[in-house]
């Protein structure tokens, strides 16, 4: 036990990407206790477009809202898009690369030709084109992104399937008597569980991007629902005048992105028997 803590420790990007994570997860599940002011209902023009102060620490937007509430407010939608869509992705992804893999034949040529389709098409296009038919939401945006990224998820389960399923305990678990499907969801699916996380957690980073990119352009979650695109949104013609309506809004997109990326970099270095081979 102490010696796993001492390789965490010994993981700066895991720690510091945790850390980072955490806070922003608190920042969600706690928002109302933690925010001084109501997001939407608080607006009051006699104060709009304030400087950061001791009253209001990040200032105040163009309709006299608190930003350091609806920053805080922001992380509910900004995760919650993270969250569910990369689940959406990572279990189709999972479906596909296990059968394809274990299965192969005709089913694995269908399952990469998709595949290398998808990855052939660049993710916000996609995502654009989804949601330019769907229409602008938060629930088409789950959609949208839960639809888009898949393909990296399937080829890497696919890749750790087939380097697998000739294994000894895949064989012995076949002399058992073990259905397919058994096979595939208790015997090889575990074992190659490290990776896929991996991908999750870079992939909620780049949901999250995106999340911001679709609301940015008019697409995404809709005012007066506090998002962090949308904040941008707003403050990108008082750029130059009251710059705090954009930089807390992208400062809170760039450190989630940042530590979700350092933490699944951080797992993987945890998790890649390879490097934990190096390592040693």
């Amino acid at each position: 036990m102490n010696q796993k803590f001492k390789k965490l420790k010994q993981n700066p990007n895991l720690v510091i990407g945790g850390t980072i994570t955490f806070i922003f997860i608190v920042m969600a599940v706690w928002a109302p206790a933690l925010s001084p002011y109501h997001p939407v209902d608080d607006a009051d023009l006699m104060v709009s477009e304030l400087p950061p102060s001791i009253t209001y620490p990040f200032g105040t937007d163009e309709q006299g809202r608190d930003i350091l509430t609806r920053v805080i407010y922001g992380s509910r939608i900004s995760l919650s898009v993270g969250l569910v869509s990369q689940a959406m992705n990572t279990i189709i992804g999972i479906i596909l690369g296990l059968t394809a893999g274990f299965f192969g034949k005709w089913w694995d040529d269908i399952v990469m030709g998709l595949t290398n389709i998808m990855l052939s098409i660049p993710s916000m296009i996609f995502a654009l084109a989804v949601m330019a038919v769907m229409g602008p939401g938060l629930m088409n945006i789950f959609l949208a992104l839960g639809l888009t990224n898949w393909a990296f998820t399937c080829r890497i389960t696919r890749s750790q399937v087939l380097s697998t399923r000739s294994l000894d305990y895949v064989k012995a678990a076949n002399a058992l008597g073990y259905s397919r499907t058994r096979i595939m969801f208790t015997q090889i699916l575990p074992n190659i569980l490290g990776p896929i996380l991996v991908v999750a957690t870079l992939g909620m980073a780049g949901a999250i991007l995106m999340e911001a990119s679709l609301s940015f352009l008019g697409l995404g979650t809709q005012p007066p629902t506090p998002s962090w695109g949308g904040m941008l949104a707003s403050a990108r013609e008082q750029m130059f005048t009251t710059p705090w309506i954009s930089i807390f809004p992208g400062m809170a997109i760039f450190f989630a992105v940042l530590g979700l990326n350092l933490f699944g970099d951080g797992l993987r270095d945890i998790l890649d028997p390879h490097l934990t081979r190096k390592a040693k």
